[in-house]
């Protein structure tokens, strides 16, 4: 019943007049007969024709394994008109200078020698290919190859809307659409622009035009965006759409990390749970796509699954970069030049033993998921093809508004904490109780700071003195040995697996000695940064649920509360710090804790160095812990 409604309202949103191009024109309902319907007989006439008069597959385009490669990727530029932070590096890409790019003759030239060789499907990729001004005369210069069945454009879906009807008269035929997300501002924050309405848009023009099913690429990645799993599944209900979830895969200045990627039978799982009467379709030749369909729904589900179960046996894609590399594997470091081979006047003959002995180098399968993410690759934006992501966004979102309650309509965000949907309410900081005033040790007087409004009044300073001997109720000794290292010295994470679950609770602590002035600026809140205590607390709060990314061999832990302290002692100048981490799982919250208050250390110092480098960061230092299976640990 809950999908049904959230489809039922994404359809209305996509009827409604929100969903207007630039100018302000009323999107309409699609109609998807009369447009298309000579075109889609045309197209199949062509395809019985060609597939009756087919000619033998050439032998260039055969690898060593007998695997043939029919599928040509071509990226028509390197240049995208949105800032992905999960396709691009965080420092940006390096452009390749214009001259060494591709021209439109030497794509032509290339793809008509593809498909002279036995290529039948071509896909434009980028960067954005729809920001190529050329692109829709490319796409009917390929049209008239004799022997391309498929010519299809993989685009993030911004300038879709304006050009498909002319990319449509021109011989495009099929369409893969990137997105994300389906929450307006959690889109703006994942690619540095607005633009989901466009997208959304896009979208709605593919459907009224015929296209069918209209491909939606989404890359699921924990912590972004698995929550939303269900709701694009709703769409297809009725859309007709083919929503395919990409398992997140590693690739050069992407970040990757093994926690983040939410496996193929993960996502399986979570939707057999809402939709039990899930069906398999049959799996076409040589698809990368596991395809899945509810019954009565229009649309349908795929799952690519590159990490968890690589589909390389049956792989027949090649792909041409925008500067003119020939890439085997998506995944391989190997690349030859055409474009030089071309520019030097290399007759077919000699292009096609280059291109012979690149495919005849394939290996049989990409090396694993581990091995993939030491390897030297191209960024994803210069290679071509799914947007991949990078970070889990942080708790103080760059976008105006976001209400993950009530937005579209969709279901609430379940893996949210109390935090970070405060957080994500489009305020720079969660809604935070009144400063107090309390009179500590000089009868100055002095600000407090917590992230848990019913935090205690009285709250205990951390002594100046040495630290005192801990207390431990129960406690078991220490290992002797180091449990992340094996035997041969290797570094490894320890299996809980089989570990019960049980409530964890840690508590740590840290103290920054600021000196007279920069405290006294803290103290009045006057730095010119801001609210220094209101965003060291935040961060702490932040790096508590990225502890798993900043510390290699630590588990990702469900935290269900995180409070972050921040008090100030007049007598020495400095601000104590105390982090308490909740949850309930097969290990403890200890290193969330720690993390959490030695990252509020840190963003205290980043915010006063300007006015003093005499800061001092000390006394880390977990101050409880329970819940292990060692005991319960009690600093006194």
């Amino acid at each position: 019943m809950a999908a049904r409604l959230v489809s039922r309202m994404l359809r209305r949103v996509l009827r409604s007049s929100v969903r207007s191009c630039s100018s302000g024109a009323r999107v309409t309902q699609p109609r998807r007969s009369e447009p298309s319907q000579s075109a889609a007989e045309e197209l199949s006439g062509r395809r019985r024709f060609l597939r009756e008069h087919a000619a033998p597959f050439s032998a260039f385009l055969t690898d060593s394994f007998g695997r043939r490669h029919s599928y040509l990727r071509i990226s028509l530029t390197e240049k995208c008109n949105l800032r992905c932070q999960y396709c691009m590096p965080e420092e940006g890409v390096p452009l390749t200078p214009k001259a060494n790019l591709l021209t439109s003759e030497e794509i032509l030239t290339l793809a008509r020698l593809f498909v002279k060789e036995g290529v039948d499907k071509i896909r434009l990729t980028g960067g954005e290919p729809l920001i190529r001004p050329d692109v829709v005369d490319i796409v009917a210069q390929l049209s008239r190859l004799e022997g391309l069945r498929t010519i299809g454009v993989t685009t993030n879906g911004i300038n879709l809307a304006r050009l498909l009807p002319q990319l449509q008269r021109a011989g495009l035929n099929a369409i893969n659409i990137s997105l994300d997300t389906l929450v307006p501002a959690k889109f703006e924050f994942i690619v540095r622009r607005k633009g989901f309405h466009k997208v959304m848009e896009g979208i709605h023009k593919a459907i009224e035009l015929g296209y069918s099913p209209v491909k939606v690429n989404c890359v699921v990645m924990r912590g972004l965006n698995e929550d939303e799993l269900l709701d694009f599944v709703a769409l297809t209900e009725g859309l007709p759409l083919d929503v395919r979830f990409i398992e997140y895969m590693p690739f050069d200045g992407n970040k990757w990390n093994f926690k983040k990627m939410v496996s193929y039978k993960e996502m399986l799982d979570t939707l057999r749970q809402q939709w039990p009467e899930l069906e398999k379709l049959p799996e076409e030749e040589s698809s990368t796509a596991k395809t899945f369909k509810i019954p009565g729904f229009q649309g349908q589900v795929s799952f690519i699954t590159s990490m968890s179960e690589h589909f390389c046996g049956t792989c027949n894609r090649l792909r041409i970069t925008a500067d003119g590399n020939l890439k085997v594997c998506l995944f391989g470091n190997s690349e030859v030049s055409l474009r030089d081979h071309l520019r030097a006047g290399d007759s077919e003959e000699e292009l096609l033993r280059v291109i012979g002995a690149a495919v005849g180098r394939k290996k049989q399968r990409h090396a694993g998921m581990f091995n993939i993410s030491q390897m030297k690759n191209r960024p994803m934006v210069l290679i071509g093809g799914s947007l991949l992501l990078q970070d889990s966004p942080p708790a103080l979102p760059i976008v105006s508004s976001w209400d993950p309650l009530s937005i579209q309509g969709l279901r609430h965000r379940v893996s949210f904490s109390n935090q970070e949907a405060t957080l994500w309410k489009g305020c720079w900081v969660p809604q935070a109780p009144p400063l107090t005033q309390r009179q500590l040790g000089c009868g100055s007087p002095q600000r407090h700071y917590s992230s848990h409004s019913d935090s205690d009044t009285s709250p205990k300073c951390l002594s100046p003195t040495s630290p005192a001997p801990a207390t431990r109720s129960g406690w078991r000794p220490t290992s002797d040995t180091l449990t992340h290292v094996d035997s041969e010295g290797r570094a490894v994470m320890v299996d809980v697996g089989g570990k019960p679950d049980t409530e964890r609770v840690a508590v740590a602590s840290a103290v920054v000695l600021l000196g007279p002035v920069a405290f006294k600026l803290i103290q009045e809140n006057r730095l010119k940064k801001g609210d220094a205590l209101v965003v060291a607390q935040l961060a702490g709060i932040q790096a508590a649920k990225l502890t798993s990314q900043l510390i290699p061999l630590c588990h990702q832990v469900a935290l269900s509360n995180v409070q972050v302290r921040l008090e100030l002692d007049s007598a020495r100048h400095a601000v104590a710090i105390q982090a308490s981490c909740w949850a309930r799982g097969p290990t403890g919250v200890e290193m969330e804790a720690l993390t959490s208050a030695a990252v509020a250390a840190l963003t205290l110092y980043d915010m006063c160095k300007a006015v003093s480098r005499d800061i001092v960061l000390g006394e880390i230092k977990l101050i409880s812990k329970t819940g292990g299976q060692r005991g319960d640990f009690h600093r006194t």
